[in-house]
């Protein structure tokens, strides 16, 4: 059997924007994409603290060496950034946990969760710059 009648297609008058910046996400998106992020960055860090470990405890001229790689400021400096994206991974996890038993599930409570998630790792970090420094 054949349709006697072609397949036509329905255009849909919807709006589509293309300019990329005018594009503003929802603060739970920012956090949910920071989740995803943090997440790589805390994956990535693992090999590299499991290799200063390593090197640590190899020989005491290698926990020397650990030593002296750690002391300088841009080593510091990542280990401050490996810290706070480690917090902001956990701090957003246990927001999403909560999530999946039912809180904050709303808009309103979303965005007020996303917020104090944020507020929540400045303090960390600022915790682990008092650390690391």
């Amino acid at each position: 059997m054949e349709l006697s009648e072609p397949l036509v297609k329905v255009k849909k008058s919807r709006p589509v924007n293309l300019d990329l910046q005018t594009i503003r996400f929802p603060i739970t998106a920012i956090a949910s994409i920071l989740h995803r992020v943090s997440g790589v960055i805390t994956f990535v860090s693992v090999g590299i603290l499991l290799w200063l470990l390593n090197l640590s405890l190899s020989s005491p001229i290698g926990f020397a060496q650990a030593a002296d790689y750690v002391d300088g400021f841009f080593v510091t400096f990542i280990m401050w950034g490996i810290l706070t994206a480690l917090a902001y991974h956990i701090v957003v996890g246990i927001r999403h946990l909560l999530m999946d038993m039912g809180y904050f599930e709303e808009l309103e409570s979303g965005t007020q969760s996303a917020k104090v998630a944020f507020a929540i790792t400045a303090v960390l970090s600022l915790l682990a710059g008092v650390l690391v420094w």
